[in-house]
């Protein structure tokens, strides 16, 4: 018989596959799924961390926080295998109770709902523009069909929402959109590759901005504003949540580790690629989004024609992502709501209700908030450095199962301190900075 604790265990959020385990999925299946949860919106802010940090300390940035991602990873994976829950949530309940449990659920839900809420909002940058740092960017469909009420940003999200993403949140599988994230990957490495080819041609002709190898400590930039742009990064890097999903799908679960390795690996060189031939292209005028910085009209139609490609390529990605974000989110929520119910994806009007009700907060949340930078600093540096790292590396130090290493404790340690000082520094940043500008207005 059960004791209440496994019971506890059992009913624990981010349960894999909501309760229902799949044979038989590939590695390349998994490779697409964790990739595509990595390479999100958080590639569109990765060059303007490169024109704070420079170059070289953002590529070293970039490793620094892989690594700990598959540290991270490698912890929970470890003790997945060494026990018998079979998700997140359930590794929480058993080492801290149900007050991990409903811990990690919280960061779950605020984390994954800002995520979607920020891929909203680079759709409509993509579409309808781009105006709240003082300089309007026009969107595609303004570029196509002039300022009309049908290609505002209200508008256009709204089709999208209805018409692209809806369909998509009504699969109840996340092996459904096994295909869909493939097709993703695709359009992001299609999104790199043109990118890189943009700035290289203009870097043949001459036209590249100037790239900054360090810090530019001269003009304003502080060791402190080098901690802002780790949130960043570690955002962009987020998959930990849809490991356990994802991992029991697999065929072979072991073949996870291999999965999550490839995919950092795959990330890394996205991430760099992104990073440097963005900044390469544009410069210091690098906007929070990218994608906003391509919507110049040129003389060339090729030119022209590519800018039209690399936003909608990646729009287009960004929303064969959303509904694999949208996932674990709605599960949790669910959870949260209905913690003795059904499992979700047998109740046909509970799960329609909850689908529709959160994509009507994330529509209206996108239309209202106009920078997604922001955003990213605030999920960065509090509840995504509690899924990434403080969690999973507070299993190991808990050890109930007593199988962890003194090099795993002291792994554990290190990310922990990696993951505080990262936060409070880069907290202490941006309120300083807020005051700062309060207070010298003019400057």
């Amino acid at each position: 018989m059960k004791s209440e604790s496994q019971v506890e265990e059992a009913e624990a959020p981010l349960l894999s596959s909501a309760g229902r385990r799949t044979e038989g999925g590939s590695i390349s299946g998994a490779i697409f799924n964790v990739s595509t949860g990595m390479v999100g919106a958080g590639i569109m802010s990765v060059p303007a961390t490169f024109k704070v940090l420079g170059v070289i300390p953002s590529f070293f940035v970039v490793l620094v926080v892989a690594y700990f991602v598959e540290v991270t990873v490698d912890f929970l994976l470890k003790y997945t295998n060494s026990c018998e829950t079979d998700s997140y949530g359930g590794l929480m309940a058993e080492s801290f109770g149900k007050f991990g449990s409903l811990a990690l659920q919280i960061c779950v839900m605020i984390t994954n709902l800002g995520a979607l809420i920020i891929y909203l909002i680079i759709i409509g940058d993509v579409l309808s523009g781009n105006d709240s740092d003082g300089t309007l960017h026009l969107g595609v469909l303004q570029q196509w069909f002039g300022n009309h009420w049908w290609t505002s940003r209200p508008f256009s999200v709204l089709v999208v929402v209805l018409f692209v993403m809806l369909p998509l949140l009504c699969l109840r599988h996340i092996d459904s959109l096994s295909h869909a994230s493939a097709i993703s990957i695709l359009l992001a490495v299609l999104f790199v590759a043109i990118c890189s080819g943009m700035a290289l041609y203009s870097l043949w002709k001459g036209e590249t901005q100037p790239l900054r190898i360090f810090p530019d400590f001269a003009n304003g930039v502080t060791v402190f504003d080098l901690f802002t742009t780790i949130p960043v990064f570690a955002t962009a890097f987020g998959c930990h949540v849809n490991v356990h999903p994802i991992r029991a799908e697999l065929g072979r679960p072991s073949d996870m580790t291999s999965a999550v390795r490839i995919s950092l690996v795959l990330c890394v060189a996205i991430y760099f690629a992104v990073g440097f031939f963005g900044y390469l292209l544009f410069g210091d005028t690098i906007m929070a989004d990218m994608l906003v910085n391509f919507d110049q009209n040129t003389d060339s139609l090729i030119h022209t024609l590519l800018n039209t490609v690399v936003r909608l390529s990646y729009a287009i990605h960004l929303m064969l992502v959303f509904p694999i974000m949208n996932y674990s989110l709605r599960v949790n929520v669910d959870e949260l709501l209905f913690p003795k119910g059904p499992v979700l994806s047998t109740e046909t009007a509970r799960f329609l209700s909850l689908t529709g009700v959160l994509l009507v907060f994330m529509y209206v949340a996108a239309i209202c908030i106009p920078n997604i930078w922001y955003f990213f600093q605030f999920m960065g540096t509090t509840t995504v450095m509690c899924i990434m790292f403080i969690f999973p590396s507070m299993i190991i130090l808990r050890d109930v199962h007593k199988i962890c290493t003194k090099q795993d404790r002291v792994l554990a340690v290190l990310v922990i301190m990696f993951a505080v000082g990262t936060s409070v520094t880069a907290i202490y940043s941006n309120v300083h900075q807020t005051f700062l500008s309060k207070s010298n207005p003019i400057s």
